[in-house]
């Protein structure tokens, strides 16, 4: 552009003559010029020309900037599509480029616009150079809902690409995001943060040195160690993504989620802060440090607003308030929740099928089980068993009752046998009944109670020579055992019929009740032996003497 094409009203004062007539005589000069040039057609070039479009004032300054228009009011320029505004300007029409102060604003179509106190246009290159000198200020660039604040900004209209590399901040509806280095990108409306990047979203805070976030999808992904806060929610992750319009995330490569002392790590988690359903997937490890627990597995679903989850595949829960860890494996396991957010609450465990558990002083096997926090007690189904040292505990139904994590007492239903495995070779001692008693001190059991059709086979011992004195079997309708040093100590009944066989006149037959069975091939022997499920010999499974209704009603609640 030309002075021949300025709307302008010119004011050339100088202050001497001859500068002025100077002045006249160049723009005589400058009119012939342009007239010659527009009466032969331009040659096309890739690089379009910067237009000024209006100013109230148009001068040269000639000792100053030789090489300028300098421009003053309303100063107007276009180029490709853009308009280009300030209060004044020095325009370098060789260099196809202006500087330009005061109120100075790009406008690009109708979503964009950039403000600030002083700008550098390259029009060759296209690129716009924005920056303020008041502290109080900032230069803005606005596309749409989002809106980007620095102190120095360069936009490249090439790529529609702003970047900054002093500090900056952008905030769309539902985030702001600051960093250091920071560039965004008007089209595709991705954003790249470097350093110091910190996104703020309602009350969560994510803090990283790298960061990509597309304001149109809302997506932030994490491409670097990241520590995302969320009320009392602590998330540590190196790759992943947070949709920040839908508060959900997605986080991969071994993230760690922390919460009031639980903490869950796997190789993928996915969580939905609306609804608080969260799922973690492959060697997935959960600790919760204040309940002294925890579980293995490799999926997990948690449901944070209605207290549900459920852990599956290769799972192992685990309960480490004691010296020694106990360790249960099922193909499934369940939470309830129930009371959420009383001082009643309480949750209930299910655990199915092929239930196995570990512990060194205490092993149980079941098909399936029921644990209630509120009253403490673990109902075990379908041919349960429990041993404690050289003891085996068996019935229809077993229920174990806890104190401060530990066993402290039992209560088998129907067909109860108990079994106390002696050093000697196929010595032991037995009782059987249709219900029983044991209660535990220190994690051993101390005292046992049978009740209706007891039927006993046991070995007293010499006190004087710790001897075996011979065979006791005896019928009775309630009995009291006490063992001391893990041994059948006494044993108390009110009435009793039986006979006593001397050692060496023990008919074989008689040293067995009906219905004995040692399942040492059963019994888990170590915590890696809760995987491998070995069912009872076929014929040694206790068959339900009560009546179906019954059974349907006490395990109900597995099928949920």
């Amino acid at each position: 552009m030309t002075i021949a094409t300025a709307s302008l009203n010119m004011k050339v004062g100088l202050g001497k003559s001859r500068r002025s007539i100077s002045l006249v005589l160049l723009c005589a000069l400058c009119l012939v010029v342009y007239g010659a040039a527009s009466s032969t057609p331009k040659k096309k070039t890739e690089k379009s020309r910067v237009y000024l479009v209006h100013a109230d004032e148009l001068f040269f300054d000639i000792w100053k900037n030789n090489n300028a228009q300098v421009l003053r009011g309303q100063v107007e320029f276009e180029h490709d599509g853009a308009h280009l505004y300030c209060d004044s300007a020095n325009y370098f029409e060789q260099s196809n480029s202006f500087e330009a102060w005061g109120h100075v604003k790009m406008v690009q179509g109708d979503t964009l616009s950039l403000t600030g106190d002083y700008g550098f246009y390259d029009g060759d290159n296209k690129l716009l150079v924005a920056k303020v000198f008041d502290s109080g200020k900032q230069v803005v660039l606005r596309n749409r809902a989002t809106t980007l604040y620095t102190d120095t900004l360069y936009f490249d209209r090439n790529d529609n690409m702003g970047y900054y590399d002093e500090g900056g901040k952008i905030v769309d509806k539902t985030a702001t995001l600051t960093s250091w280095h920071g560039e965004y990108h008007t089209d595709s409306k991705d954003a790249f943060f470097m350093d110091k990047v910190k996104l703020v979203d309602g009350n969560s805070t994510l803090t990283t040195d790298t960061l990509v976030y597309n304001t149109r999808s809302k997506l932030a992904n994490i491409v670097g160690p990241s520590d995302i806060v969320s009320g009392k929610s602590h998330i540590y992750s190196e790759l992943g993504y947070y949709n920040t319009a839908k508060k959900q995330a997605e986080l991969l490569n071994r993230s760690r989620v922390r919460n009031e002392g639980r903490t869950i790590v796997a190789d993928s988690i996915w969580y939905d802060g609306i609804t608080g359903v969260s799922e973690a997937f492959r060697k997935v490890i959960y600790n919760d440090s204040v309940n002294k627990n925890g579980m293995r597995c490799n999926y997990g679903y948690y449901d944070d607003l209605n207290g549900y989850a459920m852990s599956t595949d290769s799972v192992v829960a685990l309960e480490y308030s004691q010296k020694d860890t106990l360790y249960m494996h099922a193909d499934t396991f369940k939470v309830f929740t129930y009371n959420i957010d009383t001082d009643s609450v309480y949750r209930v465990m299910h655990g199915y099928n092929k239930v196995r558990a570990y512990r060194i002083d205490i092993q149980a096997v079941c098909d399936s089980l029921v644990y209630n926090s509120k009253d403490s007690c673990m109902t075990m189904y379908t041919d349960p068993i429990l041993w404690n040292v050289n003891q085996q505990l068996l019935g229809e139904m077993v229920q174990v009752f806890m104190k401060d994590s530990v066993v402290d007492r039992a209560h088998v239903i129907n067909q109860a046998f108990s079994i106390e495995k002696l050093p000697e070779d196929k010595m032991y001692n037995q009782v059987s009944s249709n219900e029983m008693f044991a209660f535990f001190q220190n994690g051993e059991m101390h005292e046992g109670q049978a009740v209706d059709n007891v039927l006993v086979a046991y070995y007293p011992v010499n006190e004087s020579d710790s001897t075996y004195e011979g065979l006791v079997r005896m019928e009775t309708s309630k009995m009291r055992l006490i063992m001391e040093k893990k041994k059948l100590s006494s044993i108390w009944t009110p009435k009793a019929n039986g006979i006593m066989y001397p050692m060496t006149q023990i008919p074989p037959e008689k040293r067995f009740l009906e219905g004995f069975n040692w399942f040492d091939y059963v019994r888990p022997m170590s915590k890696d032996d809760i995987f491998d499920w070995r069912p009872k010999k076929p014929g040694t499974e206790i068959r339900p003497t009560r009546r179906k209704g019954e059974m349907t009603q006490e395990k109900k609640t597995l099928a949920l």
